[in-house]
């Protein structure tokens, strides 16, 4: 069977578990070698054992997220050994807290904003240089429909995910006229640690399971996406339109 990331070079964060570790394993499938980064040294050798035992190849780059230096660095490691990056899936978060926004700890708040809002941003303005090297660069950054329910106790996750999107939609603003793909997804309720934790009084089988979504995440870095500052809805499989501003 045709592998659509054959050569391709393929950035994964958080991808020792969940649909982080999902996501790397079908880029790998699909002919890509993946640079999986995450906190946890154990789940990134286990996804390394099992990218190579199905014939792939893997880096692994364990990092701490608030290591802003050590994201500086990443590109530049990248630049060095390949000259260029194909595609990055932006995929590690934190939950944070659920709670009464007056009630939220300074410090959860600054720790989930630095993860989920300027982590993503100083990951992008590291390997945006080397997506623009690919001849068809795909980037993709994990949202969340709270991003535009803004359910009662959702603020902190709520507004880093909507934070993340506005991102998005500016950066595939700026590089519409190159071979640059730029979307956000929303991958919906899924069996994951994070949803356990949110929902814990939830049955984890009514959830598709993380493989599941991962597979329809994976086709959003092939070369044959045209869309770009979209937001693609998993459990509608499709692209979603933002509203023009009036």
């Amino acid at each position: 069977m045709m592998q659509m990331l054959t050569d391709k070079i393929a950035l994964v964060t958080g991808a020792s578990r969940g649909i982080g570790y999902h996501i790397a394993k079908g880029l790998a499938a699909e002919g890509a070698h993946v640079i999986a980064l995450a906190r946890t040294v154990g789940g990134l050798e286990e996804l390394d054992d099992e990218i190579k035992s199905a014939g792939g190849s893997a880096t692994l780059v364990p990092l701490d997220l608030t290591d802003m230096a050590g994201i500086d660095r990443l590109g530049g490691a990248i630049n060095e050994r390949w000259g260029r990056l194909d595609v990055l899936v932006a995929n590690a978060g934190l939950l944070g807290v659920l709670a009464p926004i007056g009630h939220i700890e300074a410090k959860t708040f600054d720790k989930t904003m630095t993860v989920n809002v300027n982590a993503t941003w100083r990951l992008i303005r590291t390997v945006d240089p080397l997506l623009r090297k690919s001849l068809a660069g795909r980037a993709i950054v994990m949202s969340s429909g709270a991003a535009h329910s803004a359910k009662a106790f959702w603020s902190l996750y709520a507004a880093s995910k909507a934070a993340c999107e506005a991102m998005v939609r500016s950066w595939a603003n700026e590089t519409m006229n190159l071979p640059l793909r730029v979307n956000s997804v929303n991958p919906g309720a899924t069996r994951t640690a994070m949803r356990a934790q949110a929902m814990p009084g939830e049955d984890p089988k009514t959830l598709p399971t993380a493989r599941e979504v991962a597979a329809k995440i994976v086709p959003l870095a092939f070369p044959n996406v045209v869309e770009t500052g979209k937001l693609f809805d998993v459990r509608e499989n499709r692209f979603l339109d933002y509203r023009d501003p009036a």
